[in-house]
């Protein structure tokens, strides 16, 4: 392999994989509060074992939440419903353990008393949070991410249509592809390795798996352009995955943050999104910061982006900014920087009302990466004034 090219992974889980059921649940409970107060000021956490969940956490809000409705009928979207795939959204058992927002933190934030403006509402921590874009793709995301949740997605469509009746909810792949570095950016060569591990019911034959996620699966999502003869595959490599979900390995929230974002590409401030409102900047300024990074690709001004913003409790406006290009600007770096503070205003006041983040729209984000899907407001592109 030469200089300028690489190898480089990206991973995905399916919406039964444990630490998904989690970001699902707490997300449902987060739409659900949203739904009948679009005010209220959610940290809702979700953990998961065998036969159990439990959702606990701070919430302030007017909202009357059924927590056994919003959480059962989560699993039950995601498809545990019967003993015999290790989970049943019917009888298993549903904890609460939830406490309003700490007082100290609401003055913090809130306008409530401080004399301030919606706009200037602070941000509910401290933190750094990051967004990053591609031209490698129309949806501005890493080919190997992109690629690895797409599998997943074809799973669980042909589980829920019948196709492929073996299948269970709990899955995963992971996709390697081998680039070339076009002077700072990155262009898909061809696929080097595809893994997909797949829960299975007790009486499918491996060479049933092997063969059906082959034809079905990947031919199906891959384009046939990056797969040759030399494309290393490793379908369900263990040999056995009848054992799976919150039955095979515990479940909490927040455990897949780098397969929420970019799949390992650009970087990572650490904050996870699931169950969080707009005022924990976790979510909404990393929301944010894609829509930049994908406004400045998609502008022409950059064919890669890395976006960095930070944050201090209480503080409405970013403590400050960063924009690296790798050297594919338009512009000099200074310039983009520019661009962006003339264009954006990154106050979690101001993003709730231009990406419209009170709405209940979050259980959909925890499953398949929060971002590359035109059905979010922070996916399509600012035109920008330079």
């Amino acid at each position: 392999m030469s200089d300028d090219h690489f190898l480089f992974t990206s991973e995905s889980v399916g919406e039964g994989h444990p630490d998904k059921i989690c970001d699902q649940v707490s997300d449902a409970v987060l739409d659900e509060c949203l739904r009948q107060d679009p005010n209220s000021r959610v940290g809702c956490e979700t953990a998961s074992k065998t036969g159990m969940i439990m959702v606990f956490g701070e919430i302030t809000s007017s909202a009357h939440i059924d927590y056994q409705k919003v959480v059962r009928g989560a699993i039950k979207r995601i498809g545990y419903d019967s003993d015999e795939k290790g989970f049943d959204y019917k009888t298993c058992n549903v904890l609460v353990a939830v406490e309003q927002q700490s007082p100290d933190i609401a003055q913090s934030v809130d306008k409530t008393g401080r004399g301030q403006t919606d706009e200037e509402i602070g941000a509910g921590d401290q933190g750094l949070m990051f967004g990053y874009a591609t031209d490698e793709t129309p949806e501005c995301m890493p080919l190997t991410c992109l690629l690895a949740h797409r599998l997943c997605e074809k799973m669980s469509e042909l589980r829920n249509n019948g196709t492929l009746p073996w299948i269970r909810p709990d899955c995963k792949s992971q996709v390697t592809i081998e680039y070339k570095n076009d002077h700072g950016a990155v262009v898909p060569q061809r696929i080097h390795t595809i893994v997909i591990s797949t829960q299975h019911d007790e009486k499918v034959t491996n060479e049933t798996i092997r063969s059906e996620l082959m034809e079905k699966v990947i031919k199906a999502v891959v384009p046939a352009q990056y797969l040759d003869d030399k494309t290393i595959f490793h379908l369900n490599p263990s040999g056995r995955f009848v054992i799976g979900g919150p039955q095979g390995d515990a479940g909490l929230t927040g455990r897949k943050i780098i397969v929420d974002s970019y799949g390992g590409w650009g970087a990572h401030g650490g904050g996870a999104f699931s169950g969080k409102d707009y005022s924990k900047v976790d979510r909404s300024a990393a929301y944010a910061a894609r829509w930049v990074a994908k406004s400045l690709v998609k502008a022409g001004l950059c064919r890669r982006v890395l976006i960095q913003v930070a944050y201090a409790i209480g503080i409405a406006r970013p403590l400050a900014i960063y924009v690296d290009d790798y050297g594919t600007g338009k512009f000099p770096k200074a310039k983009l920087l520019e661009i962006v503070n003339n264009n954006f205003d990154l106050r979690p006041g101001v993003i709730v009302k231009e990406l419209d983040l009170k709405k209940p729209v979050y259980e959909s984000t925890a499953k398949y990466g929060h971002f590359g899907r035109e059905i979010y407001t922070w996916e399509h592109p600012k035109q920008l004034k330079y």
